[in-house]
C-alpha cells in the first residue's frame, strides 16, 4: 500500500482522469515514475476505479434507478427493450460483454506486460491519432447537416462499436473513457451523447474489476487496519473529485471538440518517451 501522501495524490489523479479520455490508469503509472514512487499496481488502480463508480452512481443515481426499473419491467413481461429507457439497460449489458471476455482472457497481459510505459505512451498517442480522425469524419457529416444521435436515438449497433472500444482501454494509456467517446463518435453520435453512453456503460465493468481485485489481493490491500483506512480515505477522495468532474466534461463536450485533449495526449505521450529515453524514469 502507498504512502498517504501517495494515497490522497493517486486518488486525486484518478479522480481527476477517469472520466476526462486522457487515460487514468497511464497517469497513475506515470505519476509515481516522475516522483519515484512505486507502481501501485494494477490491483490498486483497479480498485481506486471503484471511487469513480461511486461517483457515476452518485450523479446518475435517477437514471439508473429508472433504467433498472424498466429492465426489471422487460424481465416481469417475458420481453426485452420494450420501453426507451429498459433498450438503454440491455445495450449496456450488451456493450459489456466484450470487456469482459477480453478481461478475463487477457488479465496476467494486463496486469504485467501491457503496464509497459512504452506501451502507454504507444496507447496515448495511437488514440490521439483516433481522435482526431474521428473529429474530422464528424465535421464532414456536419457539412451535411448530420449533427449526430443523442443518447435516446442510439441504436444497437452503437452499444457493440462502443463495447468494443471499451474492451481496447484494458491497454493502459488508452483510456476507457477515450476509447468509448471514441467509439460513439465513429458510430454517429454526439460528443455529449458518447460520453454519457461512456458513464453508464462504465457501471458494470468497473464494479467487476473493482470487486475482483479487491478480492484477489485483499491480504495486501486489507492487511492491517492502515491499509484499510487508506484505501477508504482513496475511495472517498476519487468520489468527490470523480462528481465534480463529470458535469464539467458534460459541458465541455457539448460545446467544444475533443482537440485540447489530442494535444494533450500527443504531447504527453512525447514527453513520457524522451523521459525514458534519456533513462529519467524507466
Amino acid at each position: 500500500m502507498p504512502s498517504w501522501i501517495e494515497v490522497i495524490v493517486l486518488a486525486i489523479v484518478q479522480g481527476l482522469t477517469e472520466f476526462i479520455p486522457i487515460s487514468s490508469t497511464a497517469h497513475l503509472r506515470i505519476v509515481p515514475a516522475l516522483f519515484g514512487w512505486q507502481d501501485p499496481g494494477a490491483a490498486f488502480s483497479a480498485v481506486l476505479q471503484i471511487g469513480t463508480l461511486l461517483a457515476v452512481l452518485w450523479y446518475f443515481w435517477r437514471d439508473i434507478v429508472r433504467i433498472f426499473r424498466a429492465m426489471c419491467a422487460d424481465l416481469v413481461r417475458g420481453k426485452l427493450a420494450t420501453t426507451q429507457d429498459a433498450r438503454l439497460g440491455w445495450m449496456i449489458v450488451v456493450g459489456t460483454v466484450p470487456i469482459v471476455v477480453c478481461g478475463l482472457l487477457f488479465e496476467d497481459h494486463i496486469e504485467t506486460t501491457l503496464r509497459s510505459l512504452y506501451v502507454m505512451s504507444t496507447a496515448l498517442a495511437g488514440v490521439a491519432v483516433l481522435l482526431a480522425i474521428a473529429e474530422w469524419v464528424m465535421a464532414r457529416r456536419q457539412e451535411t447537416g448530420f449533427t449526430g444521435r443523442e443518447i435516446d436515438r442510439a441504436l444497437w449497433r452503437d452499444a457493440i462499436v462502443v463495447g468494443f472500444a471499451q474492451a481496447a482501454a484494458l491497454v493502459p494509456g488508452t483510456s476507457r473513457s477515450g476509447a468509448t467517446i471514441l467509439g460513439g463518435l465513429c458510430s454517429g453520435l454526439t460528443r455529449e451523447a458518447a460520453a454519457r453512453f461512456s458513464f453508464l456503460l462504465s457501471i458494470p465493468a468497473i464494479l467487476a474489476a473493482g470487486v475482483f481485485q479487491l478480492f484477489d489481493a485483499r491480504s495486501q490491500l486489507l492487511a492491517s487496519g492502515d491499509n484499510a483506512l487508506k484505501l477508504c480515505v482513496a475511495l472517498v477522495v476519487t468520489a468527490i473529485v470523480g462528481y465534480a468532474t463529470i458535469p464539467w466534461l458534460l459541458g465541455f463536450l457539448r460545446k467544444r471538440t475533443t482537440l485540447v485533449f489530442i494535444v494533450y495526449r500527443l504531447l504527453l505521450a512525447g514527453l513520457l518517451l524522451f523521459l525514458l529515453a534519456t533513462g529519467r524514469i524507466s
